[in-house]
């Protein structure tokens, strides 16, 4: 009977040999999802995991951003420019509720993220020990996911599982909280990848006798009209789209996150949707006899008064969330399934046509916008620049592939009128959540993805001092991002706002600026400020043209307005151009 207890004990012994801190197997799970960056800043209750992240350097790269924000806008911008998850760590309480911004904006904008926070060791659970916060209930209407690991036995399983949710389906945000005990724990490390699981379906197949209804609606339709969303990029249909508009010869308009899914230059583009798009999209949605909406979950932003949206089309809506159709417009045909694949089967079934006098008012609407608002902005008669001139100059000189990156407000609208897409996953904003700060970060993680892009960071003075601590990490990182400040002064969206819905009442919007050019500096990185026409040209020339970082910081008339514009509670078809 003795060998047998002695080969026991020899197994046991290489089970042991096996086993690693809950730490390491946070940093090894990253590996095997392919996780090639993290954004994060160590504390307390996280610092296990920052040292086993001192053993793989070179297996895995860590940024260290300067607030925690910083670093899940930087992994929002990094997974929406890669396509793949982004990855940020923060240690317990203030450290992880200052996560919860980026998380609820990744959400809503369907951006794939893991979030790993470090937890106050298991049995001082619900003691308000030093730092712990209850991160499972306050993330959970700002997750897709979320999850406590107490034992070092379930971090593999539950980063999987993270990962898995995040990318699949409709991607979004998961929230992943490690108590310090699970991270010092030894456990054996054998890693799974999740594919599936009970109860979470991913996949809807595109049913063909909806196909055939939308194909029949569309084969009768004198004025049909396409709205495409970012789940045209997210479901990587960009070449199905263009089939189809090929093919049907249908008007076409994106909305913000949709922006360079179709080249503008396409003949079938018509321009945006929303508050602040074009004219002719948003006032002949009214007029369209059949509505298709493609990856785009009809947004107020987009609609405007539902009660007066699209009353006279038949809709068919192609989407991949099922939540997302009837929620806000009612479908008459509801295609369910990744659009790469509902786009493709409805392009077969459809009949070849053109629509010339369709389209024609499109472009007689383009006309008038561009008499009333683009000669405005981008070839004023005012002293002061415009922002509309800022961007029409970096057009001149970025590169087809370059990626805008863009705040909120004012400055945001105008980048994006103006700003040409003519390529897939160049559009870098805060849609749903309208989260200022955002940009500079974002454009940070998105840099770091791909050193030799263009990354273009259009800010605005109000946006920008709500994370302007991140110049520090470009500057340690050497990322060369184009950092564009648009500086009027003002919360400029508020201050419109103001002007025109509350007799110009400017309460509490105009902002005492630091000197940005000496804070840049500061940083070591190039800047320049341009507040004359005739030097803007050539500091865009200079900025394009500068081996690294750089900030240029143009001065822009105070008062000046975005337009055209869908006050809220309005139809689309009151859009305003002036």
């Amino acid at each position: 009977m003795q060998p047998p207890l002695k080969v026991a004990l020899l197994i046991n012994f290489k089970v042991m040999e096996t086993k690693m801190r809950g730490a390491d197997i946070v940093i090894r799970s990253l590996i095997a999802e392919q996780a090639e960056l993290i954004f994060g800043y160590p504390g307390g209750a996280i610092m296990p995991v920052y040292d086993a992240l001192y053993d793989y350097e070179g297996q895995i790269k860590h940024v260290l951003t300067r607030h925690e924000q910083g670093a899940v806008h930087a992994a929002q911008g990094y997974a929406r420019i890669s396509g793949k998850v982004g990855v940020c760590l923060a240690t317990s309480g203030p450290g992880a509720t200052n996560l919860i911004t980026g998380l609820a904006d990744a959400q809503i904008d369907s951006t794939p993220l893991v979030c790993i926070t470090g937890q106050v060791a298991a049995h001082l659970l619900g003691t308000d020990a030093f730092q712990e916060t209850d991160m499972m209930g306050i993330s959970m209407p700002a997750t897709k996911w979320n999850y406590q690991v107490r034992r070092a036995a379930d971090i593999a399983p539950a980063i999987a599982k993270g990962f898995f949710i995040a990318r699949s389906g409709r991607p979004g945000a998961v929230l992943i909280d490690i108590t310090k005990n699970a991270q010092v724990e030894l456990a054996a490390f054998n890693y799974q990848p999740c594919q599936e699981f009970r109860s979470y379906k991913t996949h809807h197949p595109v049913s063909d006798t909806a196909i055939l209804q939308a194909a029949a609606l569309l084969n009768e339709a004198a004025r049909p009209y396409l709205l495409f969303g970012q789940g045209v990029i997210l479901g990587k249909a960009e070449a199905e789209l263009k089939s189809f508009l090929d093919k049907s010869g249908i008007p076409a308009a994106s909305t913000l996150l949709g922006s360079g899914a179709l080249s503008q230059e396409h003949p079938n583009y018509v321009g945006k949707l929303g508050m602040h798009g074009n004219y002719a999209p948003n006032l002949l949605t009214n007029q369209c006899d059949v509505l298709v909406a493609v990856g785009m979950r009809f947004d107020d932003r987009v609609t405007g008064d539902l009660s007066r949206y699209a009353k006279q089309a038949k809709v068919i809506h192609l989407e991949l969330d099922p939540s997302e159709i009837n929620k806000n417009v009612e479908a008459n045909v509801a295609v369910l399934g990744n659009c790469k694949e509902s786009l493709a089967k409805l392009t077969e079934a459809i009949a070849s046509k053109k629509h010339e006098s369709w389209m024609a008012k499109f472009r007689a609407l383009e006309q008038q916008e561009n008499e009333a608002v683009v000669q405005h902005d981008l070839m004023p008669t005012k002293v002061g620049l415009t922002m509309g001139e800022a961007i029409h100059h970096i057009n001149r000189y970025k590169a087809d592939d370059a990626v805008l990156v863009t705040d909120v407000g004012q400055h945001q609208m105008i980048a994006w009128r103006y700003f040409n897409y003519k390529k897939t996953r160049t559009q870098v904003t805060s849609g749903g959540l309208g989260t200022m700060g955002f940009a500079l970060p974002a454009a940070l993680g998105a840099q770091l993805h791909d050193y030799s892009r263009q990354v273009i960071c259009v800010v605005g003075d109000g946006g920008i001092q709500m994370t302007i601590q991140e110049l520090g990490t470009i500057m340690q990182t050497k990322a060369p991002v184009k950092i564009v400040l648009l500086n009027n002064n003002y919360l400029g969206m508020v201050r419109q706002w103001q002007q025109m819905f509350f007799d110009k009442r400017y309460s509490f919007t105009e902002l005492d600026n630091p000197n940005f050019i000496m804070l840049a500096e500061a940083y070591g990185i190039k800047a320049k400020k341009v507040s004359d026409r005739a030097d803007l040209a050539e500091a865009v020339e200079d900025m394009f043209i500068h081996d690294g970082p750089f900030f240029l910081e143009v001065v822009v008339e105070k008062e000046d307005n975005v337009f055209p514009m869908i006050a809220t509670g309005c139809s689309v078809e009151e859009v305003r151009l002036n």
